[in-house]
């Protein structure tokens, strides 16, 4: 689909700048100068997948948005959305500055609207697309822990233990313990534990013992390379494109329009409520929305809602939905809580210099540049609280998590924290806004 101009804006490019809304909850979403070479882009190539949109790269210079672009002249003319007003494809948007314009241009249609202001704009829009869409009213979002800041994939039964205890025993405020990555035995093999843990039924009586719920880390529309289901199950996958690359191992999308891969999305979410789970955490489900060469003719966000909403369906309406990794416009009506941004990370820069990729730096450009969508589209997640002493500038990630975070989920080792750590975790989980815009 070729890109067309449906603007020429006159502006000053000292002072004009450009609100660029990414792809899925790790593409950098906010405001930038006019003026700059380029918005961000990725620094690798499998980045792209993993983090961008995999089949529209952006242009070398300029600006590419994905259903959602805001220009502010900077001379007093009005501020202008150039927006798709309702759900179904989501066109990328493109500006570039050219002897003192600015011109758009779309490869689909969107609408232009005028506004007093970005952040003005944005908040419109939002309720405008809700309307569209059709949200329902959101839910207050509970207060959890999860292991994965300090643990990462090497996290065991033990630990879970030791770290419930130790919420309980200081009285935390914590309602939720979210089990991450590491407890399955491969990615895609979610039926098998790994070596790690011995009994979610188990875990989660002894987590409900002490009052509290249990949530879990899924990545149902990914596979991995050394899993057992792409051994013996390979017609479930997306043919002829890639996942991406992580865990030291090639990725694969699930097929969500094969009966087989359908039917294993619904026993590997009947068998975790049945272990008593009632949190969820769907990661990497851009996969979901990849499309290979036998779904050429079929429309890959629409097959990502239905494997969304077959998900919803088997856990049911009670169970909470937390969405990562998610295209952020097809999103809108399927979850809970989304992550807004890139993963938050021990270090503020990235390590890459893309700020799709993990690092407080990331993480907060994108956290306050979707603030708008927070009690509006859903509860916005600007990832977890990390307070321990080996965080690199911690005082300002609280700062940001404290300003524009409706999901607030400590991911210490509860033992780690000092004083400052522990009276701030148990400030911020004390204080969880309410799922309305923030003020």
């Amino acid at each position: 689909m070729s890109f067309e101009e449906i603007a020429s804006i006159k502006v000053d490019a000292d002072n004009a700048r450009v609100y660029e809304h990414g792809w899925q909850s790790w593409s950098p979403s906010g405001t930038y100068p006019v003026d700059i070479r380029a918005s961000y882009r990725p620094a690798r190539a499998v980045s792209q997948i993993h983090s961008y949109r995999p089949e529209r790269p952006g242009p070398e210079t300029g600006f590419q948005a994905e259903g959602l672009l805001v220009v502010d002249p900077g001379n007093g003319d009005a501020v202008t959305v150039f927006a798709v007003e309702s759900p179904g494809d989501v066109p990328s948007i493109r500006a570039a500055l050219l002897d003192g314009h600015l011109l758009v241009s779309s490869n689909g249609p969107v609408s232009a609207t005028p506004a007093a202001s970005i952040e003005a704009g944005l908040a419109d829009w939002a309720d405008r697309y809700v309307a569209q869409v059709g949200v329902a009213p959101l839910r207050a979002a509970p207060t959890g822990w999860c292991s994965w800041y300090h643990y990462f994939t090497n996290v065991t039964e033990a630990d879970i233990l030791e770290n419930v205890a130790a919420i309980d025993q200081l009285d935390l405020p914590i309602e939720v313990i979210q089990i991450d990555d590491g407890w399955e035995a491969e990615i895609g093999d979610w039926l098998t534990l790994s070596g790690r843990f011995a009994s979610l039924s188990d875990l989660t009586a002894r987590i409900r013992d002490t009052g509290r719920r249990t949530g879990i880390w899924v990545a149902p529309f990914l596979v991995g390379g050394r899993s057992e289901l792409r051994r013996d199950h390979p017609d479930w996958l997306i043919q002829g494109v890639s996942a991406g690359h992580n865990w030291d191992q090639d990725l694969y999308g699930l097929d969500l329009t094969h009966p087989g891969a359908q039917d294993y999305v619904r026993r590997t979410f009947t068998m975790l409520r049945e272990v008593g789970i009632d949190y969820f955490k769907i990661d990497f489900i851009y996969a979901g929305a990849l499309v290979g060469p036998r779904q050429v003719d079929t429309d890959p966000l629409a097959v990502f809602r239905s494997g969304v909403q077959l998900i919803r369906e088997t856990i049911g309406p009670d169970a909470y939905l937390l969405g990562c990794g998610a295209p952020i416009l097809p999103s809108v009506g399927l979850f809970d809580a989304l992550r807004v941004s890139a993963d938050v990370a021990p270090y503020y820069a990235p390590l890459d210099g893309d700020p799709a990729q993990p690092s407080q730096l990331g993480a907060t450009f994108s956290t306050v540049g979707r603030a708008f969508q927070h009690g509006r589209l859903w509860v916005n997640d600007p990832d977890c609280i990390v307070a321990r002493p080996a965080i690199e500038r911690r005082e300002e990630w609280a700062e940001v998590v404290e300003r524009y975070g409706g999901l607030r989920i400590s991911s210490d080792r509860t033992a780690d924290l000092d004083d400052w750590g522990m009276a701030t975790t148990r400030r911020l989980l004390e204080t969880t806004p309410p799922p309305a815009p923030f003020a």
